[in-house]
This record gives structure tokens, C-alpha cells and sequence, in this order.
């Protein structure tokens, strides 16, 4: 294998150098080696491989041809001539410049690199680490010392396979550690090929802690100054990271150990305070990475909250925090870059933390007599400061500060107290002893008179900040009204519509391009929109506000459908114009939620503004919120120049090539971005919802179908006619919003959209269809039902009515039988006195005269019983032809239902009449 390698080799050295630049450098190459390997001169073998190190350190062709034959005869010198120190000088030298890059000036990306492919070689050779890393026991400071940096260029070039091979062999870390206490130089290289060996390697990293890393590299931190001392104290605090980062158990033996005293000793100014050198600018940078790593714990350690907070408990003892404010703050002649990670710590000391919160509110900063509260200082820094990345770093602060804290924001919000106009324009140095509010009030209406808008939009992200999730801060700020200039310029107008009034202003100052006229107002939009998003947001009050002024709904159906703003802009509008739906509770016209999405639709369309959405997400400002707050660990290839540090991030940001203003990325956080995504499916869902509704919703109540008390037929039948009609216009309009959808979304996707924007747009309509479709079978089926009963109530009133007809009638017949009777009993009792009168009249009483008189009787009072039968025949009589009308009204065949009636009645008449028959036969 190792012979197939090398031949390959030979062939790459005539492929890249030509067949006779490589001859002859392969044979001067071996020439040498024969010499080295069967010379029996002492001196003509060390001439040799002086003359081989020289020749393989300047040329390419050298270096391939070494490769291809001389690792065996170096390593075999190093085993077999331990005796000779100038041979094993000059064989690792030689090895060492064999795996060094020679640069001639830059060359083609895919040229061969000879140093890289010999580091290959030489660690696929058998025992050949191991072999290294037993000279390192060797008394001759320059064997140590070439074997040191023979170990850091393959470690360098082939991490992997030195670490898997280190690990095997016994002692092998521990020779290493015992670098660090050789000579300096020693040390140094030991340092470096450490830092190297412990990158992302947990199980050598355990291994070095266990062999007393911390106390040595403490110790040499001292030894050379701390922040003042040079490069080593980088290279320490670096290897420091490699054990810390993401390794719980080196956190709490470094806690448990030797403490945090002495990284704390490191951040402690000494000498001159403005006296800020490079070295020691990346000193104070890798000491706060140091502190961040133990503030952030480890994302690998299951009991990360309790490690985490243990070591923000022991930093805080050792007043970590104070001198984090000095750095931060009170060090004016600190770098920019160590005043941002400063700020940074005390962000991450202080979120989800009430105790350290409490610690910070409480800080007071400055000399008598000009003292003010920390919080104050950093607002100031936030207004006042130059450098982007230091209002990122302070605004970070406030956002640590107001997270999950809402007994802070209601305190910060208490002290926004509107000031009269000439005090609240007073400039920030006119008085330190402005409190928090009319600071942060000041910077909100700064704008007004100087057109300066960066100001007003620094102080709206601290103030989304106080707003965030803390629905009484939003209804107290809510009530704040600003004061024009003069009272002749009009009423004081609500902090709100003054945000608004910006945001149109800093649209208003880009010219046609969509570009800024200065490259501030390229973000302000964004973050005053970003303020309104967070204000609105389950706020309905604060919709209420927003809306109350009409320009404001046309600004942002303008902002959104303008090509012109970026895409952020646009997808932010969306966003805020969407809470103006979902949260809005008005009911007046031209306000609630159907109105707006009803503007929505006319304006921009609904599936172009749905497609907003998708492009926000896709944005750069969106996509790098992850990485935005990652802070590069500082190692020598970063250290090469003071403006490096100064500008690392800002220079990283104009790197990167997007319409969105570039510092985006660090203003929007992740939660407010997932924020955002989550409101997208709620608005969706809510605009569908509304959309598919009628705009003027008509209850379907039994009730409205019943007839009223006093209602004709004619009127009860014009009303469910107009009830109907009312139903059937309805239906309509819905038909017509839904073909205007459906062309809205033909429009689009015969255009250049997604196929996934396609899908989703697709979906809500299919949803508004369906919706519309559930909706109108609903209300035609509830339609159904009331008719139904409608006709089953008045087929019980004819029953009923029939019935009575039928008792009336027998009511009639057992009248009639009644008198019958009587007129039979009277014809007897005629007939009984016609015969007692033959019988002698003097024996009797005159019964003409009491037959007369009975008569009389029976037929007054016969009278009176049929006179009350007829009124209640002509009552009955009233009734059924009404109901006989209503029954035609509602398509009964009346005679069909009346044709048992008469017939039942006659034949019980005919029965009667035989039987009177009888009797009389009788």
C-alpha cells in the first residue's frame, strides 16, 4: 500500500512539476537520502541532511520528491541515532520544513499542495507519532522544540488522525502537559499544539483538565501579566475556551478547584485605564468569551439550568457584574469591541435571572455629583452612540433585561411621563438627571424637528422591549399623548399614530429606487414596524388606536403592495396589517376586521398578500437570525490589526450582499422571528374565516318565520318572501367574492410564483369554497327544517279545527234530537189531555191554560239555547273559512280534507230519521 502510495506520488510530481523539473529534483532528492542512509561519514551525512532540509524548505518539486521516499530514512535516523543530536536535529527539521507550505505568491485553488499530501504520509506511517512523542523526553532543547511544531503542522493539517492516535498511546497527553512548565519557547509551541489538540476532542480535553490544565494555564496568565501580557495569555485563554465550551464537568472542576478568581483577576483594568493596546484588546475579548461559555453552560449537560445558574451565582459573588459595567461604561477609552462584549456578559448574567436583574436595576454609576442608574447609562449609550454594533450590544441588555420580566417593564413603563415640549426637546447633555421615561420619550420625539431618525428608532426597539407580551405596559404607554410644537398646530396625538407618523416619514425620505437617502433610515422603518407589531399584538385597544386614523390602514396597504421597499418592510406591513384583523373587537363600519380584510382584498389581493409572508421568511434579515449574535473566538490569524477588532462585525455585515439593511440580523431576535411565523397561521386562518363570512350576517331564527299577532295572511306571506330575497342576496355576494378570489388566484398562478406559495394560496381558497359551500347548505337546511315545521304546525291547526267542526255538529245533532224529543213529549201529553178531558172536564184543571203556559216556557227557553248555537255556528263558520284560505294558501285540497264531514253528518240524520219512523209507527 505504502509503495503504491509512493509511486502515485511520483506520478503527481511529473503530472504538476514536468517530467524533467521532477527527474531532477527526485534525483538530487535521492541522492541525498542514499547519502544520509549509506554514508559512513558522520560529517558527510549531517552536510547531507543539511543540504536535504535547505532544498526541501525552498522548492515544491523537493518537497513532492521527499514525500515519495524519504519518510523511512527520516524516522529510521530517529529510531536508530537517538545518540547523534545533529542528525535528529536535522531530520526533524527536515520533516518540519517537508510539512510546511511554501507560498511563492498566491497559486490556482486547485494546484497540489506538497505539505499537505506529505502530512498525510507521514501519519498513515506505522508508530510514527508515538515515536515523535517519546523525543519530547529527550534533554536537547531543539529536539522538544522541532518535534513540538512538527506535532502542531500535522495536528494542523490532519486533526482527526492525531487525536485518535494520541488517545492510544500511553502517557502520550502527559508528555505534552509537561511541556508547559519547560522553557518558554517550549511552553509557547506546547501551547499552540494544545489549543489545536483540543478543539471539539471531549475526551482529550477531560484528560488534559485531569492533568492540572487550569492551574498551569493560570499560572502562566500571571506569570505573564494577565490582560497586559502578550500573545501567550491569547493562546492560554484560547485553550481555556476548548475546555469550557459545551463541557459541564470542566466547568465544575474549574468552579470546584482552583475558582473563578483568577479569570475575574483578568478583567481588572491596571496601570493606565486608557492605555488599550491591540494584544491586550484580545486579551480582555478572549477572557469575556471565557465568561460567556460559563454563563451560556453546556448545551450537552442534561442539568444545564443548574450548572449554569451555579456559575452565574459564583461569578456574581466575585463582582463580576461591576466589572463588566466598568468595561462596558465607565471606561470611556475602552475598544468598541470589549464595550460590546461587556454589554454582551451582562445580557446574558442578567436574562432569566430576577436576583441579578434586581442586582443591575440597582446599580449606580458615575461620581458624585453626577450619578444616574446603570439602566439610564446604557439607554444613553444607546441613544447617543456612533457604532452600530455598540446600540446592538446595549439594546441586547434591555431585551435580556425585559425577558419574562414583566414586574421590570412595568417600572421602566411607569416612569414614561410626558414632558412639556421645550423639556422634553432638550438635548441628552443638558441633564444627566433626566429619569429613564423622559429619557426614552425624549429619543421617541426626537426626530421631529432634526429629521434624524435614527434616534426615534433605537429608542422604539427599547421600547418593544418594555411592550413585549405585558398587555398593562401596552394600555398604559397607550395612553401617553405627545404635544405638538405649538397649540396652534392641533391636539396632543397618542405616542402610536407619532410611530406611524415616522415610519411614513422614513419611507417618504427614499428616493424612487427604494434606496435610502442615508443608510440609518434603510432600518428605521423596520424597527418602528417591529415596535407596532409587538404593541398590536393580542392589544385589541391598541388596534382600536391604530385604526382610528384612516391615513394609517392606506399607508400600510400601500407599504405592502410597493415593490419599491424591501422585502422585510413589505412582510412587516403584512404582519401588522394582519393584527389588525385578528385582534380587532370594533364593530363600528369601516373598522372591524371584515372592513380590513375587505380593504385587503380590493387593494392587493389575498393571495398576493398571503405570498408576502413566504418572502419575508426567505429574507437574509430572517434566514441569519440564528448565527447573528455568534461572536468569533479570537485567534492569532484574527489578531492581525487593532481595526480588525475594531470593525470584525461590521465589516462581516457589509459582506453580505441583501436589500435589507444588514444589521436586521442582530436587531431581530429568534423569538421575535418564530413570533412572527406563528401570527402568519393565525392571521391566515382568521382572514379566511372572515372572508368566507357575509358581510352582513343574517340570523336564521325560527322566530322570524312565525306569523305575528294581528299579521293579514297577505303581509306574513310578503315578509317571508322579502326574508328569502334577503337570503338569496346573500348567497350572491358570496358567489361574487368568491369568482373575484378564484380569478385573484388564476392571476397568480399563471405567473413566476413557488409551487409551494401555489399550494398554500390554492388551499385557502379551496378552504373560503368549502367554507362558503358548509355555510350556505347550513343555512338552506335550517330553512328546511322551519318550513317543515311551519307545515306540521298548521296541519295541527286544521286538525284541531276539523275536530271542532265535528263537535259543533254533534253539538247541533243532540240539539235537534233535544227538541225532537220535546215536540214528541208534548204531542203525547196533548193527546193524554184530549183524553182525560172525555173523561169528565170538571174533575181537572184547565190544562189548555197550563199547556199553553208550558209551551211558552219550553219555547223561550228553546229560543234562548238555539239563538246561543247560532252565534256560536256563525263563530265556527268564521274560523273554518279562514282556515280554509290558509289551507289553499298552502296548496291543501280543502274539499278532500271536508269530504268525510257532511257525509258522516248525513248519515246520522238518515239513522235518526228511522228512527223517529219507528216510534211513530208505534
Amino acid at each position: 500500500m505504502k509503495m503504491d502510495l509512493r509511486s502515485g506520488y511520483k506520478g503527481v510530481v511529473g503530472l504538476v512539476f514536468g517530467n524533467e523539473s521532477s527527474s531532477d529534483a527526485d534525483s538530487y532528492v535521492e541522492r541525498l537520502l542514499d547519502r544520509i542512509s549509506n554514508g559512513k561519514l558522520a560529517d558527510d551525512r549531517r552536510n547531507a541532511i543539511i543540504e536535504l532540509q535547505a532544498v526541501v524548505s525552498e522548492n515544491q518539486a523537493s518537497q513532492l520528491a521527499f514525500g515519495a521516499m524519504g519518510f523511512p530514512v527520516m524516522l529510521s535516523v530517529l529510531k536508530e541515532e537517538r545518540e547523534d543530536v545533529e542528525m535528529v536535529r536535522g531530520a526533524l527539521e527536515t520533516l518540519v520544513s517537508a510539512l510546511t507550505p511554501i507560498n511563492h505568491g498566491k497559486g490556482s485553488s486547485n494546484e497540489v499542495q506538497p505539505a499537505l499530501m506529505n502530512t498525510d504520509l507521514l501519519s498513515r506511517e506505522a508508530d510514527s507519532i508515538s515515536l515523535l512523542l517519546s523525543l519530547l523526553e529527550e534533554d536537547d532543547f531543539y529536539v522538544r522544540y522541532y518535534t513540538l511544531q512538527l506535532l502542531t503542522a500535522l495536528l494542523t493539517n490532519s486533526p482527526q488522525r492525531l487525536q485518535e492516535a494520541i488517545l492510544t498511546i500511553p502517557r502520550g497527553i502527559t508528555r505534552l502537559m509537561d511541556m508547559l512548565m519547560d522553557r518558554e519557547v517550549i511552553r509557547n509551541e506546547a501551547l499552540l499544539l494544545l489549543t489545536h489538540l483540543t478543539r471539539e476532542a471531549e475526551e482529550i480535553q477531560k484528560i488534559v483538565v485531569f492533568e492540572g490544565a487550569f492551574e498551569k494555564i493560570f499560572s502562566i496568565i500571571r506569570e505573564e501579566g494577565n490582560s497586559d501580557g502578550g500573545v501567550v495569555v491569547q493562546d492560554c485563554l484560547e485553550l481555556l475556551n476548548n475546555l469550557l465550551r459545551n463541557n459541564a464537568s470542566n466547568q465544575v472542576l474549574l468552579r470546584e478547584t482552583i475558582g473563578l478568581d483568577s479569570l475575574i483577576s483578568i478583567l481588572k483594568l491596571r496601570g493606565s485605564a486608557f492605555s488599550f493596546t491591540q494584544q491586550k484588546t484580545i486579551n480582555l475579548l478572549s477572557a469575556l468569551e471565557t465568561i460567556r461559555l460559563l454563563i451560556k453552560g453546556s448545551d450537552a449537560d442534561t442539568g444545564k439550568d443548574m450548572n449554569k445558574q451555579a456559575n452565574k451565582t459564583n461569578l456574581v459573588q466575585k463582582k463580576l457584574l461591576d466589572h463588566l459595567l466598568i468595561l462596558s461604561i465607565e471606561s470611556q477609552w475602552a475598544p468598541v469591541a470589549v464595550r460590546c462584549a461587556a454589554m454582551q456578559c451582562i445580557g446574558d448574567l442578567i436574562i432569566g435571572d430576577s436576583k441579578n436583574r434586581d442586582l443591575l436595576a440597582s446599580k449606580i454609576l458615575g461620581e458624585e455629583p453626577q450619578v444616574e442608574p446603570a439602566l439610564n447609562s446604557i439607554l444613553r449609550i444607546i441613544l447617543r452612540t456612533s457604532s452600530m454594533q455598540e446600540f446592538i450590544a446595549a439594546d441586547y441588555v434591555f431585551k435580556c433585561f425585559c425577558e419574562k420580566n414583566s414586574d421590570g417593564q412595568s417600572m421602566l413603563a411607569s416612569t414614561l411621563i410626558p414632558q412639556p415640549y421645550s423639556m422634553s426637546h432638550a438635548t441628552l447633555e443638558e441633564d444627566i438627571n433626566m429619569s429613564f421615561g423622559s429619557m426614552l420619550l425624549h429619543g421617541l420625539t426626537l426626530g421631529e424637528n432634526s429629521g434624524d431618525l435614527e434616534i426615534c428608532c433605537r429608542a422604539a426597539s427599547v421600547l418593544s422591549h418594555i411592550l413585549k407580551d405585558n398587555l398593562p405596559c401596552k394600555e398604559r404607554v397607550l395612553r401617553i399623548e405627545i404635544e405638538p410644537p405649538m397649540q396652534s398646530l392641533g391636539a396632543p396625538e397618542p405616542l402610536l399614530h407619532r410611530m406611524v407618523k415616522y415610519s411614513a416619514l422614513a419611507s417618504s425620505m427614499k428616493g424612487k429606487d427604494g434606496k435610502s437617502s442615508t443608510s440609518e433610515n434603510s432600518y428605521t422603518e423596520v424597527i418602528i414596524l417591529k415596535l407596532l407589531i409587538t404593541w398590536l399584538a393580542d392589544c385589541p385597544s391598541a388596534v382600536q388606536c391604530f385604526l382610528d386614523a384612516r391615513p394609517h390602514l392606506t399607508y400600510l396597504l400601500e407599504l405592502v403592495s410597493n415593490l419599491s421597499e424591501t422585502v422585510c418592510i413589505r412582510g412587516f406591513a403584512t404582519v401588522v396589517l394582519g393584527e389588525c384583523v385578528i385582534y380587532n373587537k370594533s364593530t363600528d363600519n369601516g373598522k372591524d376586521a371584515y372592513a380590513i380584510v375587505d380593504a385587503i382584498s380590493q387593494k392587493v389581493g389575498l393571495s398576493s398578500y398571503f405570498l408576502k409572508f413566504d418572502e419575508m421568511k426567505k429574507s437574509f434579515a430572517f434566514a441569519s437570525v440564528e448565527s447573528s449574535m455568534t461572536r468569533k473566538s479570537f485567534a492569532r490569524s484574527s489578531a492581525a490589526s487593532m481595526a480588525d477588532i475594531e470593525d470584525v462585525d461590521e465589516n462581516d455585515l457589509s459582506e453580505k450582499k441583501s436589500p435589507d439593511h444588514p444589521i436586521l440580523s442582530s436587531v431581530l431576535d429568534s423569538y421575535f422571528v418564530n413570533f412572527v411565523k406563528k401570527l402568519e397561521a393565525d392571521i391566515r386562518e382568521q382572514i379566511v374565516d372572515v372572508y368566507s363570512q357575509p358581510k352582513i350576517k343574517v340570523a336564521v331564527v325560527p322566530a322570524e318565520l312565525e306569523q305575528k299577532s294581528g299579521e293579514s295572511d297577505g303581509e306574513y306571506v310578503k315578509r317571508l318572501k322579502t326574508f328569502v330575497e334577503k337570503q338569496c342576496s346573500e348567497i350572491q355576494d358570496l358567489l361574487v367574492r368568491n369568482a373575484t378570489l378564484a380569478e385573484d388566484l388564476a392571476k397568480t398562478s399563471g405567473g413566476s410564483r413557488s409551487l409551494e406559495s401555489d399550494q398554500r394560496v390554492s388551499g385557502a381558497s379551496e378552504r373560503v369554497q368549502m367554507e362558503k359551500l358548509r355555510r350556505e347548505l347550513q343555512e338552506a337546511s335550517q330553512r328546511l327544517v322551519n318550513l317543515q315545521a311551519e307545515k306540521a304546525k298548521v296541519e295541527s291547526e286544521a286538525e284541531m279545527y276539523r275536530n271542532l267542526a265535528g263537535k259543533t255538529e254533534a253539538d247541533l245533532r243532540s240539539l235537534s234530537d233535544a227538541y225532537n224529543s220535546l215536540e214528541q213529549s208534548n204531542i203525547q201529553m196533548e193527546n193524554e189531555l184530549k183524553a182525560l178531558r172525555k173523561g169528565g172536564p170538571s174533575t181537572f184543571p184547565d190544562v189548555e191554560a197550563i199547556k199553553a203556559e208550558a209551551r211558552e216556557e219550553a219555547q223561550k227557553e228553546s229560543e234562548g239555547e238555539l239563538n246561543d248555537l247560532l252565534v256560536c255556528l256563525g263563530q265556527e263558520q268564521s274560523k273554518v273559512e279562514r282556515l280554509t284560505a290558509r289551507l289553499l294558501e298552502l296548496g291543501e285540497d280543502v274539499d278532500k280534507l271536508l269530504e268525510g264531514i257532511g257525509d258522516e253528518a248525513g248519515a246520522g240524520e238518515e239513522d235518526e230519521d228511522d228512527d223517529d219512523d219507528d216510534d211513530d209507527a208505534e
